[in-house]
């Protein structure tokens, strides 16, 4: 019967800690050591939490075991020890929290040239971390004490964990007063400064994206939390000299004054991207263009766009001669000039300020042709849906804003007028239309001469499909192959531009023969829907 066996078992880890001479090393080559302390064995915590013990699991995490040991069970202690250390027992934390002594072990990892061990750079972040979630105040009291705490972790950036640590610091800080404080003292420090200015072809590119990730990390976090705080407070600090036009223009003078390269670019637009993004919660990505630009202008800061519009022009001259990159294989051949991250980054950015509706930026756009490049770029790189979705984005936007204000100035012109549908006045004025916006008249005018340019595009390539269909009767090798390649590239992109041009279409609505050119007709609807219908089907 059951009841004659002993079920009552015994922890082995008991039955070590019988022992007088038992060591620390013996506990953690036991399978049921975390379990055992997260279960709070009073026995087990009791023993962990002598200063000999606690010294020397600080130690395992902070020091590099030796390097003639077997590498599969080298980082197994200082694994253990970590696991120990953050398994949430309020007397292991009471006990590494409130003794400086052990503090100062901890702190001194942070003391050597880089680069850090990036695996023990992650169990000091997570103990350091799990300390400021438990033991806040005292940490936090000793970490101000340290004067080269903040020198040392942007010392040591290019280490993900230490970006982590950074974080952590400013989001995870309560009550409120404290982490005011503590927003205050990383602003004295100029923490913000200090990540832009890393932001640089001069700095590796670990180095860049780390800083790169911290910013924007900084600015979601620091407008969520604001966001969800009383209006009392004060404001965050931070997230003020982040979207200031000194720190924005400060940020384009590194990417583009020098030798600008692709990884200073790139990380350089992610931080203006993130700063462009609305102050929304919950929102993540792109929404529908038409209904996200069209109450951007209102949440983004204005210093932002400030500080962007006077280096458009640098934008501009990134899409022309972006860094050099070497030719790339593909399956349809060899590109030998890449579209390029930075590239794609430029015209990201252009779509995020457009659904700003900046009549600065708009203007200075028009005035640079930067749609018109977009465009041409649209077409070169026939193949690359990442950056057909921007140009999209653009042309979509574009649209939305002037239908927007097409009903908003019909919404004015009807409430002018009385309730019969008459002037409320007889001295009215006869109302004037609004002025249409700039970068719309410029759209539409570019469209229109694309979208005739591309009328004549069908019959000029039928030799080509006859020479293609005499090559495949007669076998054309690579010449007729390659010929072939280049045909289907055109016949994409121009089904990919119709597929714009009946957005156009059905955006504005019929085009008004009077405002075009008399070169300039308009395309049949029914040519689009032909043209877009075989492009899909290709």
């Amino acid at each position: 019967m059951f009841w004659k066996f002993d079920l009552n078992t015994t922890s082995h880890v008991d039955k070590l800690l019988d022992r007088q001479d038992v060591t620390l090393t013996e506990l953690m080559d036991e399978d049921d050591v975390l379990q055992e302390c997260k279960a709070q064995n009073r026995r087990l915590v009791d023993f962990l939490c002598q200063q000999s013990c606690m010294e020397e699991l600080v130690g395992l995490i902070t020091h590099e075991p030796p390097l003639d040991m077997d590498e599969k069970v080298r980082f197994k202690y200082p694994n253990t020890a970590c696991e120990l250390l953050t398994s949430d027992v309020p007397h292991i934390n009471d006990k590494l929290g409130g003794d400086e002594t052990l503090l100062d072990i901890l702190y001194e990892f942070l003391d050597q040239e880089p680069p850090l061990n990036p695996l023990l750079a992650s169990f000091f972040s997570k103990t350091m971390g799990n300390l400021i979630g438990r033991k806040t105040e005292q940490v936090i009291s000793f970490l101000r004490k340290k004067v080269t705490f903040i020198d040392l972790v942007l010392k040591h950036i290019d280490t993900s964990a230490m970006m982590d640590l950074l974080l952590r610091i400013i989001s995870c800080v309560e009550p409120a007063q404290l982490r005011q404080e503590v927003l205050n003292w990383l602003n004295e420090e100029k923490v913000v400064q200090r990540l832009v200015e890393l932001i640089s072809p001069s700095q590796d590119e670990d180095r860049q994206s780390n800083a790169s990730q911290t910013l924007c990390d900084v600015i979601r976090l620091s407008r969520d939390q604001s966001s969800q705080l009383p209006e009392a407070t004060e404001p965050d600090p931070l997230l003020a000299v982040l979207e200031s036009q000194e720190c924005v223009e400060q940020l384009l003078k590194n990417m583009f004054d020098g030798e600008p390269t692709e990884s200073c670019l790139v990380n350089g637009t992610q931080v203006l991207l993130t700063l462009l993004e609305p102050r929304r919660s919950g929102a993540e990505g792109l929404v529908d263009p038409a209904s996200q630009g069209l109450d951007r202008s209102s949440v983004v800061n204005r210093s932002i766009l400030l500080g962007i519009e006077s280096r458009l022009k640098d934008f501009h001259q990134l899409l022309l001669s972006p860094p050099k990159r070497s030719p790339i294989l593909t399956t349809i051949g060899v590109l030998e000039e890449p579209l390029g991250n930075a590239r794609l980054h430029g015209a990201r950015l252009i779509a995020a300020l457009l659904h700003t509706n900046s009549a600065g930026i708009n203007q200075e756009l028009c005035r640079l042709n930067t749609m018109d490049l977009l465009l041409d770029l649209f077409f070169k790189y026939t193949w690359n849906n990442f950056l057909h979705f921007q140009v999209e984005l653009c042309v979509a936007v574009i649209l939305a804003h002037s239908a927007n204000e097409s009903k908003s100035a019909t919404k004015d012109t009807e409430n002018k007028e009385g309730p019969d549908g008459c002037a409320a006045s007889e001295d009215l004025e006869v109302p004037v239309s609004p002025p249409e916006n700039i970068m719309v008249t410029h759209m539409r005018s570019r469209l229109y001469v694309m979208i005739q340019a591309s009328m004549s595009l069908p019959l000029a390539l039928s030799p080509v499909v006859k020479a293609k269909q005499t090559e495949a009767r007669h076998g054309g090798g690579e010449a007729g192959r390659g010929q072939q390649l280049a045909f289907v590239e055109q016949v994409k992109g121009l089904g990919l531009f119709m597929a714009l041009s009946l957005v156009l279409e059905e955006q504005i609505g019929p085009v008004d023969q009077e405002r075009l050119p008399a070169a300039v007709s308009p395309f049949p609807a029914f040519h689009l829907l032909r043209l877009r219908r075989s492009c899909h089907t290709d």
